[in-house]
């Protein structure tokens, strides 16, 4: 499986970003993709989750109602839309393809994107 994230950039206090992730190698109708988060000098954190095939999400406390994660199965293609988004949000963001149900830790990932730079400006 290979996951290929993108969208990144500069962005100010209180506005949006929309984060890609874009599989290929494989099936991911019966898998959770992850969103995780790393901060300089901080370890990574899980941001969010959702099943491929059902839209079942979960998101960790820090961003529910901020952060949305829809997909577009047609472009094998996951997407996490940020809102509102703080100067504590300013991380690399990588996504992740796990097993059939949700998984919140980075041990339990097996692949991973490359990772993309978001930074928000206060």
């Amino acid at each position: 499986v290979q996951l290929q994230a993108s969208g990144g950039g500069l962005v100010q206090a209180g506005g949006s970003l929309r984060l890609s992730c874009a599989a290929s190698g494989g099936t991911f109708s019966e898998n959770y993709m992850g969103w995780f988060r790393q901060a300089p000098g901080k370890e990574r954190e899980f941001v969010g989750c959702a099943s491929w095939s059902g839209g079942v999400t979960y998101y960790a406390d820090s961003v529910k109602g901020r952060f949305t994660i829809s997909r577009d199965s047609a472009k094998n293609t996951m997407y996490l839309q940020m809102n509102n988004l703080k100067p504590e949000d300013t991380a690399v963001y990588y996504c992740a393809a796990g097993a059939g149900w949700p998984q919140f830790r980075v041990y339990e990932y097996e692949s991973w994107g490359q990772g993309t730079q978001v930074t928000v400006s206060s």
